[in-house]
């Protein structure tokens, strides 16, 4: 009778140090998670002030001068700075002439880091790996000091001051994209491959009707950091053009600034109208972008 009743006493005491040693341990828990939100929401105001900053002053008429951030909001917005930023300074052929010269440097990076990716990936061949790593060593190199030689280069070609020259420029920067897809690639059984050989499917068509649909998340990821690098690009394009007609944004934007003074909320409104491309193309693959860089990367 007394082994029984200390039996169950224990079996009490168990129960009940196994309770507070969870309630403590969720306690625990909560307190992490709860930093951790707090973290973020802290992150998350930082990086969106400078957006907020801007998206408030682009309503403010006649802002020659920058107002503290705590007065970012005006008193009495208005839409006049976009009409002015959209109407002034070709703002217009320049937003035509960066969807052109972004989209198509966009598909060039995105085709040929693809096939560089999948022959790295999936062939074995003399020089691979010394042609691999020599490739993401340019990575290292500021686009600066290619300036002058690529300006001598296009010059010769013929590229400079046209579209194509921006295009394709701008679409030979594919090591990332390289990088990114050779891990995905690298990823994908080889039964697969070797399925498709047997039924008689050719190294195209492998590529096209395997390893590509297979790489939608890498691919998107490529499209993304591609578009939002060539959208922005500055320096290649006020060297390489000295048109107006051929102009793309980040140029046009330039425009706006003047020595005599500044229109903040025109410039703000032009900023505005540039980044919606940006966040369309993010909303579009946005899905398959987070899949596509924990994949590259961890794989790679």
């Amino acid at each position: 009778m007394l082994t029984t009743l200390q039996r169950s006493q224990n079996t009490r005491e168990y129960e009940r140090g196994s309770q507070q040693k969870k309630h403590g341990l969720s306690t625990w828990m909560i307190a992490r998670r709860l930093l951790l939100y707090l973290l973020l929401i802290a992150g998350a105001i930082i990086m969106l002030s400078p957006f907020a900053y801007m998206l408030g002053l682009s309503f403010t008429p006649n802002s020659y001068t920058l107002p503290s951030p705590a007065d970012f909001m005006p008193a009495h917005p208005t839409l006049a700075n976009y009409v002015s930023a959209w109407t002034d300074n070709n703002f217009g052929q320049a937003f035509f002439n960066s969807v052109i010269v972004a989209c198509g440097a966009t598909f060039l990076t995105v085709l040929l880091a693809s096939t560089l990716a999948f022959a790295f990936a999936r062939y074995r061949f003399p020089g691979r790996h010394i042609l691999f790593y020599g490739m993401l060593a340019t990575m290292t190199v500021p686009g600066m000091v290619l300036i002058i030689p690529q300006f001598v280069l296009a010059s010769r070609l013929g590229l400079t001051n046209n579209r194509l020259g921006l295009i394709l420029v701008y679409g030979a920067g594919l090591a990332f994209g390289v990088y990114l897809l050779r891990g995905f690639f690298e990823e994908i059984p080889q039964e697969l491959f070797d399925a498709a050989a047997i039924d008689g499917c050719g190294i195209f068509r492998t590529f096209w009707s395997i390893a590509l649909p297979l790489a939608r998340p890498a691919l998107a990821a490529v499209t993304i950091f591609s578009f939002a690098a060539n959208w922005e690009e500055f320096t290649w394009a006020i060297t390489s053009t000295n048109d107006a007609s051929l102009y793309t944004l980040p140029v046009a934007i330039q425009q706006y600034y003047s020595a005599h003074g500044t229109d903040w909320g025109i410039v703000f409104a032009a900023s505005v109208l540039a980044i919606l491309p940006e966040i369309l193309i993010f909303l579009i693959f946005q899905r398959q972008f987070v899949s596509g860089i924990r994949a590259g990367g961890l794989k790679g």
